[in-house]
């Protein structure tokens, strides 16, 4: 057996989250599964760069298991075999470098959470969105995003259940854009606390609704007290994107080697 670095990218929509439950599947233990099928029965330990609560997508998650020595396109297509049918799937595989760690060595984490604009309810994509109806303000939202950016103390923006040890973050990037009938919020940092970005969308949300002006959003922050922020963002439109290593994981295999 030897370390892996797996990028995966899954639907979040009717597991726990990323983590084992007593009650309820969670991706961890599909691909757990999936890996003592390669390692005759023995469970090998699935590890996440960041956990991701019940209903939340991820797009590039990077996990790090001791599977076998197969060939990187091997490996991916045996697990993928042993995944179905769940929504869980390996983009890209590598041999870990040495002493790298999935969760421990991020240098960042990157977010994307997208609400649908629109009056008609978004029936292709049920569970992917949060839709609201009323028109928003996507440049106000922006604006009072860049209120949030820095070094701060984030408990007016952290949940009540959060294990963090401290609410001190530094948020490198939050910046939302609109592409048509969807905006698109952005979040960039080296950590995050539990709800962090959904509870700074549900307040931006209500800038752009028009019901805070854009100077709310600093005021909220100050108050380092969750009652006065705006209401927690559905975990549907949530998306974990990517994750930021000194080391190239992927970039040493030929694009060919993972076909």
């Amino acid at each position: 057996m030897i370390p892996w670095a797996l990028e995966v990218e899954y639907d979040g929509t009717g597991f726990m989250g990323w983590q084992r439950q007593k009650h309820g599947l969670a991706v961890q233990q599909v691909m757990e599964e999936a890996g003592a099928k390669l390692c005759g029965g023995s469970i090998p330990a699935a590890v996440a760069s960041g956990r991701t609560d019940a209903g939340v997508h991820a797009l590039g998650q990077i996990v790090q298991m001791d599977l076998p020595d197969f060939s990187p396109h091997r490996l991916r297509e045996a697990l993928n075999y042993h995944m179905k049918p769940h929504p869980v799937v390996v983009l890209r595989a590598a041999p870990a470098p040495a002493g790298w760690s999935a969760r421990f060595s991020a240098t960042w984490r990157s977010y994307r959470y997208i609400i649908s604009n629109r009056p008609a309810f978004p029936a292709l994509e049920l569970n992917r969105v949060w839709h609201v109806r009323q028109p928003l303000d996507e440049a106000a939202m922006h604006r009072a995003a860049q209120q949030l950016l820095g070094h701060h103390d984030f408990s007016s923006f952290r949940a009540s259940a959060c294990q963090a040890k401290s609410p001190l973050r530094t948020l490198d990037e939050l910046s939302v854009t609109r592409e048509g009938e969807h905006l698109i919020i952005h979040a960039k940092a080296r950590s995050f606390l539990h709800h962090q970005v959904r509870n700074m969308v549900g307040s931006l949300k209500m800038v752009g609704e028009g019901v805070w002006p854009e100077s709310r959003v600093a005021e909220v922050l100050a108050a380092q007290n969750r009652a006065v922020a705006g209401p927690t963002a559905p975990a549907g439109g949530l998306y974990f994107v990517s994750v930021g290593y000194e080391v190239p994981l992927f970039e040493t295999y030929k694009a060919g080697e993972q076909k």
